[in-house]
């Protein structure tokens, strides 16, 4: 058997593959970098990422002073209004220059229509993840036994439990 040589270098991470139509789909909403969307708990912090989320971008005539829209609940909205400053510079830090000169908010209630629905978590009401069955757990350890790569094994595992707990339902 002659050894063929590979067409690929291996596997294409996901992120590359989807890469351009993330970018697309959030230049559509205005949003030039799409980092301010997918990374948005790392950018203004986890305390503010679970009272407020990024909707829109729009940029003036000249392509300076753009307005970020953010919607948050109306409860929520004064502690947002006093952090707006705050916001604003941890925003532009992802532009690299001060792009966003102004941020206006957004109201909704917890949930709503589709496009302004608001499905803030809040850690106190989180609800504790529950102890998986053993006779799954088992039998999700079988299935990645023989995987050598620790790493792999637990993913592979996690994935068992996941899949056999979900056609027990």
């Amino acid at each position: 058997m002659a050894y063929r040589p590979s067409t690929t270098k291996g596997f294409a991470r996901t992120s590359a593959l989807l890469q351009g139509q993330i970018r697309r789909a959030g230049e559509t909403r205005g949003f030039a970098v799409t980092r301010l969307l997918t990374h948005w708990p790392e950018i203004v912090g986890e305390d503010m990422a679970n009272i407020a989320r990024p909707v829109d971008v729009k940029y003036g005539r000249q392509g300076f002073g753009a307005t970020l829209t953010v919607l948050t609940t109306g409860a929520q909205a004064p502690m947002l209004e006093m952090q707006k400053e705050k916001l604003r510079e941890k925003v532009n830090a992802v532009y690299g220059y001060s792009a966003i000169s102004r941020i206006r908010i957004t109201q909704t209630a917890p949930t709503g229509f589709a496009e302004g629905q608001a499905s803030f978590t809040h850690r106190s009401r989180t609800p504790a993840p529950q102890a998986p069955d053993p006779q799954i757990a088992r039998a999700a350890t079988a299935v990645a036994a023989g995987i050598g790569d620790e790493n792999l094994r637990d993913a592979l595992e996690a994935l068992a439990q996941n899949v056999l707990s979900k056609s027990k339902r």
